[in-house]
Formats: C-alpha cells, sequence, structure tokens
C-alpha cells in the first residue's frame, strides 16, 4: 500500500548497506538497520493498540532509536507528536489531555511521575532512553524485521507540533505527509542536498529544525549524519573534518566563534552552514565570515508553515536578510489591519500559501479560521519588508509591535542599533505599560564581561540614529536573556518580568 511519505524515503536509498547513522558514542546504523528497526518498532505499536490516524506522543532523549520511533510512526500511519524534553509534568499533562494519544512513550526515570496523568487520558504507556533501554525496545526486541506499511494519503496527518507558547496555551499544528514531503524537495533543491553529503545533527529531535528539516533530508537524499546527543564544542570541531553540511540555531554559531579553533582551515570541508529557528545577528554573520570566509544561510520557518524562505545557495547570502520564497510557496506582505498587499520595502504581516503550510490547529477550527485569509493565505504573524526582487526580511513578530505614543516601533529596528554599540552582546526591546505613551519602549541589555557601556553611553550612541519615540525609555542590564530550547529569546517572560516598571518606578522619560 502507498505511504506518502515512506514511499519517497525508500526510493531515495541508493543501497541498503549504505551507512545513514553514526552517533557520537561510535554506533553506526545503515539504511538496512533503519528500515528493519522502524519495522519492529511499527509492529510493536500497532499490538498496542496503535492504528492509522491515532496519536504516538513522545517525550524521550534524542538518540536513534527515537528517530527509529519516528518512522515506525509514519509507517504505521500514526500521528507522532514529538514533546519538548524540558517541558515539566504539568506541562504534559496538558498535551496529553489535548493531544489524547493511543499511546505515549517517555524517558524511563518519567514514568513514575506520570503514569496517573497517562492512566487519566486512557493512554498506554512506554519507556525509551537514550541508549535504548526501557520497555518499549524490550518488546520491540521481539517484533519481525518485516511490516506492511500502512496506506497514507498526502493529506493525512504525519504529526503534531505543539507552537512554542510563548503565549498564551500551545496550539497543535496538524502537519500532513505532503506538507513535510513537499517542504523537503524544495529545501534538497534549493541546497543541493544529495547522496554524498554529511550532516552534523545536533539539534533536537523534538522540534520541526532537527526531526523534518534536519533528518528528513538526510533520508529524503540518502545521505549520512552525525547524530549528537547534544551541541558540544570539542564534539563538533572533532566532526568538523568529516562533514560536508552543519545545521544549528545562531547560539551554535556564536559558540563556535568564542574557540580559537574556527578557522578557514577547520571549516574547509563543509560546504554550507545554515541557521535557523532565531535570527541570526548580523554580527555574528560578519564574524564567521571574516574567521572562516564561510556565510551562514539563513531561512525562515515556522511550526505551523515548515521552511517558508531561504538565503541562496549560489548567490549573497545577506545578513538581515532570510532569502526568497522556495519552490512552490508564495509569499506575500500585508497591511496588517486590512489584509491589502503592501508595496515593496513597506513593513507589515507576512502571509504565506504553499504545500507546506499545516491543514489548521488541532481541536481548533475557529482558531484556524483566524489565522487564514480567504484566499488561503496564512497569516505568520511577523512582520517583514519584501524587497523589489522578492528577498524577505523579518524585522518583527506583530505580538511584539510596540505602539507607543501613537506611533509604531518595530523592536528589531532599535535592537539592531542598540547591538551595534560597543561593548553590547546582545538585546531584547519590549514594550512595557505606560500610562502616558500607552507602551514604553523598554530595552533589555546583555554586555560583553568586563565592558563599561551605560545607559548614558547608549542614548548618546543612538539619539541621531532612531527617532525619539523609537528610543528606549529605559535600559535595564541583565546577565542572559531568557530563552526557549530553540534559542529564542522569550519576550513574554521579559515583558512579565517588567510589566510594573513605570508603574513602581513612575513614568518619566529618560534613559536610565
Amino acid at each position: 500500500m502507498a505511504n506518502h511519505l515512506f514511499d519517497a524515503i525508500c526510493n531515495a536509498i541508493k543501497s541498503p548497506d549504505t551507512v545513514f547513522i553514526e552517533t557520537d558514542n561510535g554506533t553506526t546504523w545503515t539504511y538496512r538497520d533503519m528500515l528493519e528497526c522502524s519495522a519492529r518498532i511499527a509492529n510493536a505499536i500497532v499490538l498496542r493498540g496503535v492504528a492509522p490516524g491515532d496519536r504516538v506522543a513522545v517525550q524521550v532523549p534524542k538518540s536513534a532509536e527515537a528517530l527509529m520511533l519516528y518512522l515506525a510512526c509514519v509507517r504505521a500511519g500514526a500521528i507522532y507528536l514529538p514533546l519538548n524534553t524540558a517541558y515539566t509534568a504539568v506541562e504534559l499533562e496538558y498535551f496529553i489531555s489535548d493531544a489524547a494519544p493511543k499511546l505515549v512513550i517517555i524517558s524511563p526515570d518519567a514514568a513514575e511521575y506520570l503514569h496517573n496523568c497517562v492512566f487519566q487520558a486512557g493512554a498506554r504507556m512506554e519507556t525509551l532512553g537514550a541508549n535504548g533501554e526501557g520497555t518499549l525496545f524490550e518488546f520491540t526486541a521481539e517484533q519481525p524485521e518485516a511490516f506492511v506499511n500502512a496506506h497514507r494519503n498526502p493529506d493525512d496527518l504525519a504529526a503534531i507540533l505543539y507552537t512554542s507558547g510563548t503565549t498564551g496555551r500551545s496550539k497543535g499544528a496538524m502537519l500532513s505527509h505532503d506538507n513535510l514531503l513537499s517542504n523537503v524537495l524544495a529545501l534538497q533543491e534549493r541546497w543541493h542536498f544529495s547522496s554524498a553529503d554529511r550532516l552534523i545533527h545536533a539539534l533536537p529531535l523534538f522540534h520541526a529544525h532537527g526531526l523534518f528539516v534536519a533528518a528528513n533530508l538526510t533520508l529524503l537524499s540518502g545521505s549520512r549524519m552525525d547524530l549528537l546527543s547534544k551541541f558540544e564544542v570539542d564534539r563538533i570541531f572533532a566532526v568538523l573534518p568529516r562533514a560536508t553540511i552543519m545545521m544549528g540555531v545562531p547560539t551554535f554559531y556564536t559558540r563556535l566563534l568564542q574557540d580559537a579553533r574556527l578557522t578557514a582551515e577547520s571549516t574547509r570541508h563543509i560546504r554550507v552552514f545554515i541557521s535557523g529557528s532565531a535570527p541570526l545577528l548580523a554580527d555574528t554573520h560578519s564574524s564567521f565570515f571574516e574567521r572562516t570566509g564561510q556565510a551562514i544561510l539563513e531561512r525562515y520557518g515556522m511550526t505551523e508553515t515548515n521552511m517558508i524562505t531561504s538565503n541562496p545557495y549560489d548567490g549573497a547570502r545577506l545578513p538581515g536578510s532570510v532569502g526568497y520564497a522556495l519552490p512552490g510557496v508564495s509569499v506575500r506582505v500585508t497591511d496588517p489591519t486590512t489584509g491589502a498587499q503592501l508595496a515593496a520595502g513597506e513593513p507589515g504581516m507576512i502571509e504565506v500559501k504553499g504545500p507546506n503550510v499545516f491543514k489548521g490547529y488541532w481541536n481548533l477550527p475557529e482558531k484556524t479560521k483566524e489565522e487564514f485569509r480567504d484566499d488561503g493565505y496564512f497569516i505568520t504573524g511577523d512582520i517583514g519588508i519584501m524587497e523589489p526582487d522578492g528577498r524577505l526580511a523579518i524585522i518583527g513578530r506583530n505580538k511584539d509591535l510596540i505602539i507607543s505614543g501613537g506611533y509604531n516601533v518595530y523592536p528589531s529596528e532599535v535592537e539592531n542599533e542598540l547591538n551595534a554599540i560597543e561593548g553590547i552582546v546582545e538585546s531584547a526591546v519590549i514594550g512595557i505599560p505606560h500610562r502616558d505613551l500607552g507602551e514604553a519602549v523598554t530595552a533589555i541589555v546583555v554586555r560583553e564581561p568586563g565592558a563599561k557601556v551605560d545607559a548614558a553611553a547608549i542614548a548618546t550612541g543612538i539619539e541621531r540614529r532612531l527617532a525619539r519615540f523609537k528610543q528606549p525609555k529605559r535600559v535595564i542590564f541583565v546577565d542572559l536573556l531568557p530563552r526557549n530550547a530553540m534559542g529564542k529569546v522569550q519576550k513574554n517572560v521579559l515583558r512579565d518580568t517588567y510589566r510594573n516598571l513605570f508603574v513602581e518606578n513612575g513614568s518619566e522619560m529618560q534613559v536610565v
């Protein structure tokens, strides 16, 4: 029977004996191992009652076995529900209650405190640890190495990914087989992936970046990857000489820049460094190029849309730009209020349409309807500018837009100016309630160790570069900015932390 996504994976395998994965403990998996192991797991979960269309919730450590579990769910027609390993028991209770999975697979050390939650949801529970230990593989070992894949059409659901939940309750984005496959094929074309490639995989497997981009691209090109359990600088430098591609979040690249081993020589085997999941600072881009001669390729995507745009493989990769729409994807910029399409160069709401766009939010038909235009474009919530040649730049999130004294302030514009000041590592600009202005522009700033830069120096540095209404009314210095698991700054946390700043300290407008 036809299984839209897994059939494509099988067709990409050049030889079953080709190496697919090498783990950081030295274990090697061939494509034959992948086919046999995923078949055994598929047989096991079917015997545990999983039928096509059932959800399988998974919160386990990163491992090759965890990746085989994802593939087994695809083969069995189940809807894979990966959960962030940092989620607490309380958070997991919400996801399990909302998704109503038939089977929940968690790490062995979480089994005791999640048992009641899983039981109350009417689900079965199995365990899987970082080294394949646990009840799942104890049962899987007894299963045959052949499996008749469930019939799955392009529009059948393959996964539900919950949004990061930076505002309100997380929503489950429903992704179909063709959402995943079409996006991988577009990226494969744009990034020139082939069976000759070897990827450094240091990303989580519970997120679209690590699973539906990095892992699926490897599979759909029949190539090879070094599956690292986590990002460690020493381990990255150990595998760099044998790799051709590295994917990462901006934090990966800033950490590599802190190491003297990062040189043109140490990176000469890599044909492309790719960054996503959070904005890449222009300074990081330029510093990396100066050290290595390599321009990091930044791309843009969302949980709901997979990847939307990418800087070109051949051509200029401009700092601050996320490039052009992927093949088959349509992107436009509109007025956030009226929905009217804007001319090139005007900031507005980014909207996207294409086979990559999700089917809607799980159990939230009204919310789904709100997020789509009548002509099928998804409203991303991101503010951007489209250049005349189709190149896109992201300038902020709509929810992060600050309206101060009746004027719109896009945080990224202010952050770019702050980050250019000597002695500042990074900044986050937020709006804080203000009795006169509605919202006051407030900057949360991280300084370099030992830097003398203070609020007065910042005020001097930006007074000629930003209109007065865009200049921060307060500057707060911190050691670190709060981030989620994928490295995105959690501005909602900052807004909550400092929401009473002007209530408690007055509404004066000077920078302090």
